[in-house]
């Protein structure tokens, strides 16, 4: 019997396209890295390069360690100006990072979605790829009316050791909250990164209101449908 639910965020729970998000997220953060005195362009490549560390990650070392790890070594800083920057890093995401609101379609859609799901007796997990801070996710929430006791468990970069759709991911992530593949739903947006739960025995639920699928996969093999759809299904099968 199903009693979990694994939400994504960005696309699913948060009603933002990656191509918008990152837009505005790339262009704030590069002006911190420009107030710090350091290369703006060369910033941003390392932040890439430390992003495609934790993509990759194999277990062995936590995501934030990871990408500090990668960014330090591309531009060659030592220990205290890594640790300026992160906190600077820190510091962005619960201020500037809030121009990013700017392109999310709010209303109180997840709001009322995990309200009524929490009524209903689910646990509910937040299932957002490990590639921000603890703040970054507290900062997103926000922007939709969530806080993050709404969520018994959510990723973030310092808890995770690997990515989606690397299935390390899934695996980490029921561990830490104690449950089998056969109790969980996992909803999100994107084909690649979220319906490879399935792989694990977790059913799934593909969001297509901010639809991600680039190998352009028939979507017919999976459960899908709107946000609102997918309350419907998981409130009805809640009291069946």
């Amino acid at each position: 019997m199903i009693d979990t639910i694994l939400f994504d965020l960005d696309g699913t729970l948060l009603k933002v396209t990656q191509k918008a998000f990152l837009g505005i997220y790339l262009r704030e953060l590069q002006n911190v890295f420009v107030r710090l005195g350091m290369d703006g362009e060369l910033s941003v490549k390392a932040l890439w390069a430390g992003t495609n560390a934790m993509i990759v990650n194999d277990g062995v070392k936590p995501n934030d360690e990871r990408f500090w790890e990668v960014f330090a070594q591309y531009l060659g800083f030592d220990d205290g100006q890594r640790k300026t920057v992160e906190a600077a890093c820190e510091k962005f995401y619960m201020n500037e990072f809030n121009a990013v609101k700017a392109v999310a379609a709010l209303d109180d859609d997840a709001r009322r979605l995990v309200r009524a799901l929490t009524e209903k007796g689910y646990l509910l997990a937040l299932a957002t790829n490990p590639l921000f801070p603890l703040c970054a996710v507290e900062t997103r929430l926000a922007w939709i009316g969530l806080l993050p006791q709404d969520f018994s468990y959510i990723t973030h970069y310092a808890n995770s050791s690997y990515c989606k759709p690397n299935p390390g991911y899934y695996r980490e992530l029921l561990e830490n909250i104690g449950k089998e593949p056969r109790q969980c739903l996992m909803a999100g947006n994107s084909v690649s990164e979220d319906m490879c739960a399935g792989a694990l025995g977790i059913e799934t639920f593909l969001v297509t209101d901010y639809l991600e699928n680039e190998s352009g996969a028939g979507i017919s093999l999976y459960r899908h449908g709107s946000l609102a759809d997918c309350e419907a299904y998981l409130t009805s099968l809640a009291t069946s």
